[in-house]
């Protein structure tokens, strides 16, 4: 059951709404995810969320940055580990594990992949933008991989994302889709698999 907002610390209130609002975001898009659906996830009123975050947008931009900074974070925790003289495959299965593990809240890693789509938008695109960028500017630079490695890295990060959006794990007796998922995963296969399986939202939260 979700805690009572009145019960609630002002920042662990944003963060309720703020992971609901990801659900909801992540499965329906910025256009699909309305209010009060997040209300419904959240367990809270739709005046409330408003109250909290003022518009829809500001609401979805801080989605986007929450996801972002989580993938920052998870990161820079990964680099930490790596050992001296570290292998770019050593660098690159660490912090795989790492984004592998974010797969956990599946509607923050989708809300930002929503987020890259709203590039035409004034204020959005710039926000999807500097995303993008500063994780690759972690990959390139802190973990050191360089920029031919790094955009290597995220080529199969995003190819990772893209198959969690279309549920591409619901295909698996289909054998190409199958060898497909083992292909683009490797090692992660059984880590992502059943985190790529969480069920849909419900009709009550449409």
């Amino acid at each position: 059951m979700n805690a009572s907002p009145d019960r609630m610390s002002a920042e662990d209130r944003r963060e309720q709404i703020i992971l609901a609002a990801a659900a909801v975001f992540g499965e329906r898009g910025y256009a699909g995810g309305t209010t009060d659906a997040i209300a419904k996830q959240a367990g809270i009123s739709q005046a409330y969320v408003v109250r909290m975050f003022g518009t829809k947008e500001k609401l979805f931009s801080a989605v986007g940055q929450m996801a972002n900074d989580r993938i920052v974070g998870a990161f820079r925790a990964a680099i930490a580990t790596f050992p001296p003289g570290a292998s770019d495959q050593q660098k690159q299965q660490a912090m795989g594990d790492a984004y592998a593990s974010l797969m956990q809240d599946r509607g923050l890693l989708l809300s930002l992949l929503q987020l890259f789509s709203q590039g035409h938008d004034p204020v959005l695109g710039v926000q999807a933008r500097q995303c993008f960028l500063d994780v690759f500017r972690v990959v390139r630079d802190e973990a050191g991989l360089g920029p031919q490695v790094a955009v290597e890295f995220f080529a199969r990060g995003m190819l990772m994302m893209i198959l969690m959006a279309m549920r591409m794990q619901d295909a698996t007796s289909d054998l190409d889709a199958a060898q497909f998922l083992s292909v683009v995963l490797g090692p992660l296969e059984a880590q992502v698999v059943p985190l790529l399986a969480q069920p849909p939202l419900g009709d009550a939260r449409r």
